[in-house]
């Protein structure tokens, strides 16, 4: 087998729709609107300029069951793109994807594959030699362990694996497809390409297990770096494995736990984070969403004056980037500088509450009578003063809200003007 290529993509969700993004004055909604289209044009164009023998997507193209057939349109003129490139394109419907009108209504270009939802699949392409073994959901909520199915490696060609999963339970990610990393390795693939995880991860290089990851980020909970995964196969065996970035936005969590002393040196501080920010997205846009926490002297000024504050953000970060970053959103999560571990040592009532305080999340049973306490009190409000927002009859729920709590009482307690 001589040396070739072949693209791994995942999670592309094609169109997916933007949830509040709206709601921020001079957000460019129609650049992150248009990003997912965008990276998928980006993954076609690499395939293209690296004469790759095919492209896997696994699982995941579309989003959902939106029936905009425009989505499709274009998803099609994209394949036959590759069609005629001569790059066959190998599909699995991941769990978005199963709840998609227009992956069962679609026609399709003749160079794409979609693999059967009800049992593995194996194409074999013989001018590379390669067997690809597939198999999709049928539905949106797969719990089934698909891979264990699938059929024992084919002798003297590459074997290659595509599913969409949740590979020994992932963080974050519903636990769709189960399946072991060893469970895996006992089919002798060489290479096996997953989806459903955004976050690109190598599990495994003997044989090579990889999440490529999304193709585009589409919120501040998929910060970094989004793309595909470029296979080198030489001699029948894979010889190189490399990302390659796709993505034309970049979101990025700015954290500032120390913003500084006075107006000036904290501003100082978000221009430069901003800066290395756009700095490492290249010409990408940056989306910039802003964590301001911990104890500082300018935190009466954050909270008094909240909205000068926030326009002298948005003037650094468009100073720091020059129109290449966008600020999604700044959250203050500051206090005032307060020795709370001197507070808690006094023979008081501050000593003793904030002593309470502390302890009370570890406390099961003083968090379980409180939850009943506040469950009964919750019921009793009038239909316009119910709390919808937090089940204050769940201890967890609770535990969670005690620092809040702290932080809104210390001021109080201490004097200290906030």
């Amino acid at each position: 087998m001589s040396s070739s290529k072949f693209l791994h993509a995942a999670d592309v969700h094609l169109d997916a729709p933007l949830v509040g993004l709206a709601r921020y004055p001079g957000a460019p909604v129609e650049d992150i609107r248009m990003s997912t289209r965008r990276a998928f044009t980006n993954l076609v164009d690499l395939a293209v300029a690296e004469e790759v023998a095919f492209v896997i997507v696994a699982g995941d193209l579309f989003d959902g069951a939106g029936r905009d057939y425009h989505t499709a349109l274009f998803m099609a003129s994209e394949a036959s793109r590759l069609r005629n490139a001569g790059i066959p394109l190998l599909v699995v419907s991941g769990n978005h994807d199963a709840a998609s009108v227009l992956t069962r209504q679609l026609r399709l270009p003749e160079n794409v594959t979609v693999f059967p939802a009800g049992k593995p699949k194996s194409v074999l392409l013989e001018n590379v030699p390669v067997v690809i073994h597939g198999q999709g959901f049928g539905r949106r909520d797969v719990f089934d362990d698909l891979a264990a199915a699938y059929p024992a490696a084919v002798p003297d060609v590459l074997n290659i694996g595509v599913l969409h999963t949740s590979v020994d339970g992932r963080q974050g990610h519903a636990g769709y497809a189960p399946c072991t990393v060893a469970e895996l390795q006992g089919k002798d693939y060489e290479y096996w390409a997953l989806g459903h995880v955004h976050t690109r991860e190598v599990l495994c290089e003997e044989p090579w297990i990889v999440f490529s990851g999304c193709t585009q980020g589409r919120h501040i909970r998929e910060t970094g770096a989004k793309g595909a995964t470029l296979v080198t196969v030489d001699g029948g065996a894979i010889a190189a494995v490399e990302h390659c970035d796709l993505d034309v936005v970049r979101w990025a969590l700015i954290q500032l736990t120390t913003p500084g002393a006075d107006e000036d040196e904290f501003l100082a501080r978000v221009h430069d984070a901003v800066e290395t920010a756009a700095t490492e997205a290249d010409t990408r846009l940056v989306a910039v969403r802003l964590v301001i926490s911990g104890q500082t002297p300018l935190h009466r000024t954050l909270v008094a004056e909240r909205d000068r504050m926030l326009n002298e953000i948005r003037a650094v970060v468009s100073d720091a980037a020059v129109g290449q970053a966008w600020l999604e959103r700044v959250k203050f999560e500051t206090g005032a500088p307060v020795d709370v571990t001197r507070l808690m040592a006094r023979d008081d009532a501050v000593g003793g509450l904030l002593r309470t305080l502390r302890s009370l999340p570890t406390d099961h049973v003083a968090l379980t009578e409180l939850a009943d306490e506040l469950g009964d009190l919750k019921r009793k409000l009038p239909v316009d003063l119910a709390v919808d927002d937090f089940d204050l009859d769940d201890p967890a729920v609770i535990a969670r809200l005690v620092g809040d709590i702290e932080h809104l009482l210390l001021p109080r307690l201490t004097g200290v003007d906030v």
